[in-house]
């Protein structure tokens, strides 16, 4: 059995109460009123003065000994004419700053959200690679299953709060979904003729559907595995065979739908009929790349005596080959709108291009670049310390991969790594690790009654 450390499990506290503590001062002081966005883009400027001048009447006809010449006042009036004639644009003006206002209240939500997804996917991606075990009757992965399972156990933590911010965007708590905003699709065609699926009630519906199915796979999953344990037979393993498959077929439709709803929708003028399998690929490589650096971290400490650098070797394969395929569905998706050249498409990829160059092209290397260098060579892949540095950038990697898709339709070109960006990792890190570590304390870490542990124990490679 495993025990939590207690050096662990106060690291983890530790940050979730700095991440808590760093959101809610991001959240304190974000801009309230378009008067404070001025004041920061003012002190952005270096000083530079950006005073309005308040319209009042002046009398012309007041004389110099009481204050204001004649000429004087006749300048500022035709000053304040000017003005009025220039009210047009003084109003668009007012709504370039009432946009940024927004999108830096959304700041905070945003930063929040991106790792909240991101903690929340690494599980989901696990419990689909869990599920692919099992279906495919895999021999060499059972002494990792309870590590797995360890992982999917934040699927719950995780799914409620993913939730609650939905909800959250649906109350018009924040705007996140600009689609949700009632003056916007009154204004919107395009959104108008999406309105039978982008509304509320049935957006929280099918979160709900997706949330509810993911978790209730992995309870089911996780019973039969325990249950497992103690079986005099392989009645269990057949069940969880039959529930993997039936698992997978639930879930590439409801990821895919799950990819359009919380992601693909906060651009609702733009879609690709990639996008589904994109997030899945960013998922699958981010939750196999957690379970190698969990094994390690373990077989470190003296548990999972029975994993060896094969199947270290085999988790950094799939490492490897999912952040190809990854990259594959990148380049497909962006080749083909960046080629094909229509504008309502192109400028999806234009903004992340201008205003988040270093993030967008640094995650092509970090996501592909790096990895294929390092893991290319078979016999890097059995070096445990090379396969943690490498997941490691993987991680950092996928985290800038929903940074990018979410950031630019929430936050635009008022981006910027600060307090609430870190805070929300830590506070979701720290939560991560908790959960996990504390469900690994729950059962032994190596199924018993499984008819392919043996396999799995003298897999070598």
């Amino acid at each position: 059995m495993y025990t939590l450390s207690s050096k662990l499990k106060l690291t983890a506290i530790i940050f979730m109460i700095v991440g808590a503590i760093g959101l809610i001062y991001g959240f304190i002081a974000a801009p309230e009123t378009i008067e404070d966005v001025k004041e920061m883009m003012a002190s952005e400027h270096h000083g530079e003065e950006h005073a309005a001048v308040e319209p009042s009447e002046i009398n012309v006809e007041q004389l110099p000994g009481e204050g204001v010449s004649r000429e004087h006042a006749q300048e500022i009036q035709e000053e304040h004419a000017a003005e009025t004639a220039h009210g047009e644009e003084a109003s668009h003006e007012d709504e370039h700053y009432e946009h940024v206002l927004h999108q830096l209240q959304n700041k905070p939500w945003s930063a929040l959200y991106v790792a909240a997804f991101f903690f929340f996917m690494i599980s989901l991606g696990v419990l689909a690679f869990y599920a692919i075990q099992y279906a495919a009757q895999a021999g060499w992965s059972p002494v990792l299953f309870r590590v797995m399972e360890a992982i999917t156990a934040y699927l719950l933590p995780g799914g409620i709060i993913v939730f609650v911010l939905l909800m959250l965007s649906g109350f018009h708590i924040n705007h996140l979904f600009i689609w949700m905003d009632p003056e916007v699709v009154a204004h919107d065609e395009i959104i108008q003729a999406k309105t039978s699926y982008l509304n509320v009630p049935f957006f929280l519906i099918r979160a709900a559907i997706y949330l509810g199915g993911w978790i209730l796979f992995r309870h089911l999953l996780r019973k039969n595995s325990l249950k497992m344990d103690d079986a005099t037979d392989n009645t269990y393993f057949k069940k969880n065979f039959k529930l993997a498959a039936g698992f997978l077929v639930f879930f590439i439709v409801t990821e895919s739908m799950m990819s359009w709803d919380w992601i693909m929708s906060l651009d609702p003028h733009w879609f690709s009929t990639l996008f589904g399998w994109f997030v899945f690929a960013s998922l699958f490589v981010s939750g196999i790349t957690t379970i190698a650096i969990i094994s390690i971290y373990l077989k470190s400490r003296g548990y999972l005596e029975f994993v060896n650098d094969s199947h270290i070797h085999d988790l950094a394969k799939f490492m490897f080959g999912i952040s190809i395929f990854w990259t594959y569905l990148w380049f497909s998706q962006f080749m083909l709108i960046w080629y094909s050249n229509i504008p309502e498409e192109v400028v999806y990829f234009i903004s992340r291009m201008e205003d988040y160059p270093v993030l967008f092209w640094g995650m092509l290397v970090t996501n592909f670049i790096f990895p294929v260098l390092l893991l290319m060579n078979s016999d890097y892949k059995r070096v445990n310390w090379f396969v943690i540095m490498t997941g490691i950038v993987i991680l950092c990697g996928h985290y800038i991969n929903v940074f990018v898709l979410v950031m630019p339709a929430t936050v635009g070109e008022s981006w910027f790594i600060g307090i609430p960006e870190i805070s929300a990792v830590l506070l979701f890190a720290g939560l991560f690790l908790f959960v996990v570590f504390n469900a690994l304390t729950k059962a032994p870490l190596l199924v018993k009654g499984n008819p392919f542990i043996k396999e799995s124990k003298h897999y070598h490679y």
